[in-house]
C-alpha cells in the first residue's frame, strides 16, 4: 500500500544554530508518510545552506531572491508542491515522535477538517500555549499591560485546559499540517504581512472556506522558542504593523 504523500517546508534566514536537529528529528519521525521536505531560504549569510547541502542532501532547497518574510518564504512552494498534506514548520522545531503521522492520519479520518496542529512544548517540557482565540484588541493590546495580563491567559486558552482534540481558530504558524489542495486553493499565506498575525490570518481564511481547524494534544512537538524580534525596536514595528494589517482585514474588536 503506498503511503500518503505529505510535503513540508521550513523558511529559514541564519538558521545554521538550530536546522540540523530539525532536519534529522524530521527526517527520523516521518517513515509512516511518504515525505518530501523543502527549505525555503530567505537570503542567509550564515551557513544554513552550505550545511544543509552537506548533511541532508534529499532535502530540496530553494534560495530566494530577497528577505521577503515568513509567509513570503513558505508560499514559494506552493507551485511545486505534490503532497496530498503539506506541513509549515519553524526551523526551531524538533519531533521526538510521529507527529506528523498523526496529524495526517487525524485529516484522512476528518474530511471537513482543513488543519492540524499539534501541542506544542518548551524544551523542558512545559507547554506553550499556542492555540489561541481570534486575536482581538482586548487580547492583543491590553494584555501586554500587567494590570490585564489575565486577559492573556483567556486569549491563548491556557485556563481552558485542552487535553483531548478541540476545534480552535487560532492555528499557530511554528508547526501545523494542511491539505495541499485547500493551502494552494487560498494561495497560501497574505503576503501582506512580512511577520507577525499571518497564521492568525490563514487561519481565518481557512475557517471561511468551511473548514474546521483542530488542536491535537495527544501529540506533540519541541519548540525553541525565542521571543527576540519583539524585544527591538524593528521587531516591535513589524508586530504593529502587521496587528493593523490584520484589523484592518478582519475588523477592529474588543473582544
Amino acid at each position: 500500500m503506498a503511503k500518503i504523500k505529505v510535503s513540508g517546508c521550513i523558511v529559514t534566514y541564519n538558521e545554521q544554530e538550530t536546522i540540523a536537529a530539525c532536519i534529522q528529528s524530521l527526517l527520523t519521525q516521518t517513515k509512516s508518510v511518504d515525505f518530501q521536505l523543502y527549505i525555503s531560504d530567505n537570503c542567509s549569510q550564515d551557513a544554513t545552506l552550505d550545511l544543509i547541502r552537506e548533511q541532508f542532501p534529499e532535502v530540496t532547497i530553494l534560495q530566494n531572491p530577497v528577505n521577503g518574510g515568513f509567509g513570503y518564504g513558505h508560499n514559494q512552494v506552493l507551485d511545486l508542491l505534490e503532497s496530498d498534506y503539506h506541513v509549515v514548520i519553524n526551523p526551531d522545531v524538533y519531533l521526538k515522535e510521529d507527529t506528523i503521522g498523526d496529524l495526517i492520519a487525524y485529516l484522512e479520518e476528518h474530511e471537513t477538517v482543513g488543519m492540524a496542529t499539534p501541542k506544542v512544548l518548551n524544551m523542558d517540557g512545559s507547554e506553550q500555549f499556542l492555540p489561541k482565540r481570534p486575536p482581538s484588541i482586548r487580547y492583543v493590546i491590553l494584555s501586554k499591560f500587567k494590570p490585564f495580563r489575565k486577559h492573556r491567559q483567556f486569549y491563548t486558552r491556557e485556563v481552558d485546559q485542552l487535553d483531548t482534540s478541540t476545534e480552535i481558530e487560532f492555528c499557530s504558524g511554528c508547526f501545523f499540517a494542511i491539505r495541499t489542495e485547500l493551502f494552494r486553493k487560498i494561495g497560501g499565506f497574505d503576503r501582506r504581512y512580512y511577520m507577525y498575525f499571518e497564521d492568525a490570518d490563514i487561519s481565518r481564511t481557512v475557517l471561511n472556506e468551511g473548514y474546521r481547524i483542530v488542536f491535537r494534544p495527544e501529540t506533540a512537538i519541541y519548540h525553541e522558542w525565542h521571543r527576540a524580534n519583539t524585544r527591538s525596536v524593528k521587531g516591535i514595528l513589524r508586530f504593529l504593523t502587521s496587528m493593523v494589517k490584520y484589523f484592518h482585514k478582519w475588523g477592529w474588536k474588543w473582544n
